[in-house]
């Protein structure tokens, strides 16, 4: 399975969402960094990404985006090969 890296605060709905859809796809581990407690983070995380929300989930070098991204993603059957590494 592919490192999930996901930029989120400490309460953000659509980032508790996102872990949700995540673990239910048998995620164990995220890397969440939080732009809350390290401004700096926030910083990095739009300068990599263009966007100034949360979350922005990686799945290994590939950014999904947000929660709506993600979902969408599987809706398209998308999430699992990415997963999966065979994307």
């Amino acid at each position: 399975m592919q490192a999930v890296k996901m930029y989120a605060t400490g309460t953000c709905p659509y980032c508790i969402r996102a872990k949700q859809v995540l673990r239910n796809k048998g995620v164990t581990e995220i890397e969440e960094i939080r732009v809350d407690l390290d401004p700096d983070q926030r910083v990095k995380m739009m300068e990599i990404t263009g966007r100034r929300t949360v979350p922005q989930i990686f799945i290994g070098t590939t950014h999904v985006g947000g929660h709506d991204d993600l979902v969408e993603l599987d809706q398209q059957g998308g999430l699992d090969p990415l997963l999966a590494g065979t994307a």
